[in-house]
Formats: C-alpha cells, sequence, structure tokens
C-alpha cells in the first residue's frame, strides 16, 4: 500500500465514516417509505469494510471478513467511482467545500480498494 501522511489517513477515515452517515439515514428513510434498500444495505456494507480495512491496515484494529466479503466490498466501493464523478463534474465553479469533500471521497475510496487488493493478493 502507498504511503500516505496521517493528515490523509484521517481524512480517510473521516469521510468513510461520513459517507456511512449518510447511507445510514438514507436508509431509514428509505425504509420508512417502503422503497427498495438492498442497493443502500450493500453499500452500506461495502463502506463499513472499507473503513474497517483502513483501519486495519493503518492502526491494526483486527477484521473479520472472508475473501469472499472483501471481493464484493471491493466490487461495490469500485462502483462508485462513477456516481461520485457524475457529482463532481455538476459541480459549479467555486463550489470549493464540496469539491474538497468529493476528493476526499474518492482518495479514502482509492485506498480502501487498494488496502483490500492488498490483504487479498
Amino acid at each position: 500500500m502507498e504511503k500516505v501522511s496521517n493528515e490523509v489517513k484521517l481524512e480517510s477515515i473521516k469521510s468513510f465514516q461520513s459517507t456511512i452517515g449518510k447511507l445510514k439515514n438514507a436508509l431509514s428513510q428509505m425504509t420508512q417509505k417502503g422503497a427498495n434498500t438492498t442497493l443502500v444495505k450493500k453499500r452500506l456494507k461495502a463502506c463499513k469494510i472499507g473503513l474497517d480495512i483502513l483501519e486495519y491496515v493503518w492502526n491494526q484494529k483486527q477484521h473479520n471478513y472472508t475473501q469472499t466479503e472483501l471481493a464484493d466490498a471491493r466490487s461495490i466501493l469500485t462502483g462508485l467511482y462513477p456516481s461520485i464523478e457524475r457529482v463532481y463534474g455538476k459541480l459549479k465553479t467555486g463550489s470549493s467545500p464540496q469539491r474538497t469533500l468529493l476528493d476526499r471521497r474518492i482518495k479514502a475510496l482509492g485506498l480502501a480498494i487498494q488496502a483490500i487488493d492488498d490483504i487479498t493478493d
């Protein structure tokens, strides 16, 4: 795994925590409305795994994920790129805070995918 600064590590962990919080809120709202929650549940699980794997690599925290769970999470996390890039492309000039948030989210996803690759090889 590439060397990253403590600042990038902290930003990546915060980014995943934020994403997980948003997904939990979305899941709650969708459940109340009776909407199909399958996709949100899969994304939530993948983001939790991504966060746990980063903490495993950087902070030696244990994880109990199988190779299949890691492969599924990797696939789902990779699949998030296009939607993030669409949002990024729609940003208006001068929306720097939102751009920074998306940059951090993209970086965090990349690092989690790289960490999963490293531990499943």
